[in-house]
């Protein structure tokens, strides 16, 4: 499968240079880091999480895992989860599932990134929409295409 075009399209309406990455199949963040020769501090992890009744995308370095309860109090909601397969596949259904990338496609769907991400300089490698491609781009250009809201979202990987 090939990255979707819409990614393609936004990318170029943003006015962002970036590098399309192929790799075997890949189903984990630290997997496509391994695959891709890439630290996982520069490989960006969408999670979806459902913060009450809306879907949420947090992105975290592939180093890291989610901190739900600090989603929760970010966004002042009662309930905090990672969303399942079948809300992702519903309200997602241009990529496949566990491979949305951290782009402003879906005007819903608010995006927090995790302040780590903000420390890097230099690229930023995301998954596209799929398994196989990836998308590299200097991370000061995905931060002012996307504008994501930042804070504290994560927690030590056990």
């Amino acid at each position: 499968m090939s990255m979707p075009k819409w990614i393609e399209n936004e990318l170029m309406q943003g006015h962002v240079g970036y590098r399309e990455r192929h790799h075997r199949p890949r189903f984990t963040a630290q997997e496509v880091a391994a695959e891709e020769h890439i630290s996982g501090h520069r490989l960006a992890k969408t999670v979806i999480v459902k913060a009450d009744d809306r879907l949420v995308e947090v992105v975290i370095p592939a180093s890291l895992r989610v901190d739900l309860e600090s989603v929760r109090r970010e966004l002042g909601c009662k309930n905090c989860r990672l969303a399942t397969e079948q809300e992702i596949a519903g309200s997602f259904s241009d990529c496949e599932v566990g491979a949305v990338p951290p782009l402003r496609h879906w005007p819903e769907v608010p995006i927090l990134m995790d302040r780590h991400l903000s420390a890097l300089t230099g690229p930023l490698v995301f998954q596209a929409g799929t398994h196989e491609d990836a998308i590299e781009m200097d991370f000061a250009d995905w931060s002012r295409m996307v504008q994501p809201r930042e804070g504290d979202f994560t927690g030590p990987v056990n």
